[in-house]
């Protein structure tokens, strides 16, 4: 299990239209963009007043280039990101924007390697953030204050504390719905979530990860699709979780509404009416 815990508060607080911050610097001019939620089982991708765009699973025919979070064939990724911006942007990708979210401990090679390739497809701008302010983005209850975000994906774990906006605790298991037997499937994921959460708490000495549990923890991922995961883990815990109508693409609609607060702020404020908040 991965943890990263030392105190400080990590990136910059999600701006979702109404004061605040964006995740980065302003793209002046921009008009256009692509979120992407690039993910061990597929990349998925979301347009601002399309929706998500369908085909953009790993079928690249050498294997999936992002292996437990991580890319491990650039060349293969590269190939798949830009099928995807040529497809939605055009060939001319100049006043464009591409968001792009990552697991919260896919460390800075990773996140350094993902800008490279997004950059290399010509955008005006690229915003690389973390995958738990995406779907709390989308789900999470839209105000400051602790909240917990459990991401159970195809090959990663991952729960994360945010506090206003800000990574203050990561935990992350290298084991996903793919890699369990599915009888066992229940029990050993509701175990790993447990065990980070609990993790969490007996280190938490400002008490965020108790009022985080009170405001119910967001459930994203294949995951949380199953109901036999997500009543155990609301059971166990002794409090409501959130849910949204899709945890499976909550991520890469999350990271559509911060695309939409970006060209928001430059410009185009027709741009922030991307659906995606369920509730």
């Amino acid at each position: 299990m991965r943890s990263v815990r030392d105190g400080r508060r990590r990136g910059r607080p999600v701006h979702l239209g109404h004061g605040g911050h964006a995740d980065e610097a302003h793209h002046h001019g921009a008009s256009r963009g692509l979120a992407i939620d690039l993910g061990s089982s597929a990349a998925r991708a979301w347009v601002p007043g399309q929706g998500l765009v369908p085909g953009s699973s790993w079928d690249d025919g050498t294997g999936r280039p992002v292996r437990r979070g991580r890319i491990v064939d650039p060349e293969a990724c590269g190939r798949l990101l830009r099928r995807l911006a040529d497809r939605t942007l055009g060939e001319d990708r100049h006043g464009s924007v591409i968001v792009l979210s990552h697991p919260v401990l896919a460390g800075p090679e990773h996140r350094g390697l993902a800008r490279e390739l997004l950059e290399a497809l010509g955008p005006s701008g690229v915003v690389v953030l973390d995958s738990a302010r995406a779907a709390a983005a989308c789900t999470g209850p839209g105000a400051g204050g602790p909240l917990l975000v459990v991401d159970m994906g195809a090959e990663l774990t991952e729960v994360t504390l945010l506090v206003d906006g800000l990574v203050a605790d990561a935990r992350q298991a290298e084991t996903g719905l793919s890699d369990l037997e599915p009888a066992a499937l229940p029990a050993e994921l509701v175990r790993n979530v447990l065990d980070m959460i609990m993790g969490m708490w007996r280190q938490d000495k400002h008490g965020a990860v108790r009022g985080a549990l009170r405001r119910g923890p967001v459930l994203t991922g294949g995951g949380a699709l199953r109901p036999d995961v997500t009543h155990r883990i609301a059971g166990r815990l002794g409090v409501r979780v959130r849910l949204d109508e899709d945890p499976s693409t909550a991520v890469v609609r999350g990271a559509g509404l911060i695309l939409a607060s970006v060209l928001h702020h430059a410009g185009t404020p027709a741009a922030s009416a991307l659906p995606g908040r369920l509730r």
